[in-house]
């Protein structure tokens, strides 16, 4: 998602007691045997109205169940909070916590603000609890910089009434995909929709497609073509509307639930919305190329390193994992957990549309790339976009930006 970037700065508003400082608590205990209370700052960017209930309960079970601990909570919109962590380098201004995007760890995590946890995971002794994916996108440099906070990823949604009316299943091939968008486009609807607008939304929904076409990043001159011409050939049909360069996926989701879609590619975030649709719909994994794959989406706790709290951090990043704890904070976003031993627990252990999700998590595969991936996906995104309005072709464009991906994965 992409929202505008203020470009204010921010003045740190939560309060540190004298308490947290070696000094003060020394000092405390001398005179008092209560135990002093350490505020931790925490950083998210869940700013919608329909968070605010899940994160409120979650942090007074945090306050209630982590002995001696109060929370000061900031929000930030989504584009700006990587903005602000960086921007504390300098000022100085920086939670003691942080609920960061899962890409985020690119950038951050080779920026010396995270807190090394390894040692503290090792003693814990509960990483092997975690999907790969989801697991894998916390580790930079050979150092566990953060825990899965909760995890999302791609799949395709059919509108079930209108693929029986034209004869379709559910496509499980590229090849079944095209026939099936081009068979349900008549009128003002498309077969399919989904985002490929120039940001980071886009390249989420586009990966699969390089991926499944048995190519990665630092292969983008030999199989994005393929990927980028799957994508210009639906348009070419008139199975896919060319304006999805401009589409994020919630503009996807509604154009689906307006029913001018017949199937859309998109995250688990959708199905409370597309629950209250007044059609019958499924859910089913991508469509497969040369392999199977889908992108993995969602968010990790960090602690930065700077911090006078990391012990107290780390005592409530291990306690949201508990499953009492877990469980209902899931359920209440609608997301989906990292942990597989958690698959048979909540809403996703028997809801079919999340159960499949849950079942995509082990194939879903964490965009990973390094410090300077901004780049590499900005690339990405301009070469989708230029094939999709036809201004170059497959190969030109992935010919231009296999160039800057080389360049940004070779400047890690």
């Amino acid at each position: 998602m992409s929202y505008p970037v203020d470009r204010r700065g921010f003045l740190r508003t939560a309060g540190v007691g004298a308490a947290a400082l070696g000094l003060g608590g020394t000092l405390a205990s001398c005179s008092s045997d209560k135990p002093s209370t350490a505020t931790l700052t925490w950083w998210d960017y869940f700013t919608l109205d329909n968070f605010q209930p899940g994160m409120n309960r979650l942090i007074k079970e945090i306050e209630a169940g982590v002995p001696d601990v109060r929370i000061e909570r900031r929000t930030f919109p989504f584009a700006e909070l990587d903005r602000q962590i960086t921007l504390g380098a300098i000022s100085g201004d920086l939670p003691d916590i942080a609920i960061v995007d899962n890409v985020a760890m690119n950038t951050l995590g080779g920026s010396r603000l995270l807190a090394d946890l390894t040692g503290r995971v090792k003693d814990w002794g509960q990483a092997d609890q975690y999907y790969k994916g989801p697991w894998e996108g916390c580790q930079v440099g050979g150092k566990t910089l953060g825990i899965p906070n909760n995890s999302n990823c791609l799949a395709l949604y059919c509108n079930t009434r209108m693929l029986q009316a034209a004869g379709v299943e559910p496509p499980t091939t590229w090849d079944e995909l095209a026939a099936a968008a081009e068979r349900l486009t008549g009128g003002d609807r498309f077969g399919l929709a989904l985002s490929a607008i120039r940001t980071e939304e886009g390249v989420f929904q586009f990966l699969p497609f390089l991926w499944q076409a048995g190519g990665d990043l630092d292969t983008f001159a030999e199989h994005g073509p393929t990927a980028l011409a799957f994508l210009d050939g639906l348009i070419a049909k008139g199975s896919l509307s060319e304006q999805c360069v401009g589409w994020t996926q919630q503009d996807v989701n509604t154009r689906f639930l307006n029913q001018r879609a017949a199937m859309q590619i998109n995250g688990p975030w959708q199905i409370p919305t597309l629950k209250e649709a007044d059609f019958d719909w499924t859910v089913v994994a991508l469509p497969r190329g040369k392999e199977a794959a889908t992108c993995l989406g969602g968010e990790n706790w960090v602690v930065m390193a700077n911090s006078e709290h990391q012990d107290k951090a780390w005592e409530i990043l291990e306690y949201t994992q508990r499953p009492s704890v877990l469980v209902p904070y899931l359920v209440a976003f609608g997301e989906l957990p990292a942990r597989k031993d958690l698959a048979d627990q909540g809403s996703w252990a028997s809801d079919p549309a999340l159960r499949l999700f849950l079942g995509q998590l082990p194939l879903a595969r964490p965009r990973q790339y390094g410090p300077h991936y901004a780049d590499a996906s900005l690339a990405v995104a301009e070469a989708e976009q230029a094939v999709l309005t036809g201004s170059a072709s497959p190969s030109a464009a992935a010919k231009t930006a296999a160039a800057k991906i080389d360049k940004a994965l070779g400047g890690q």
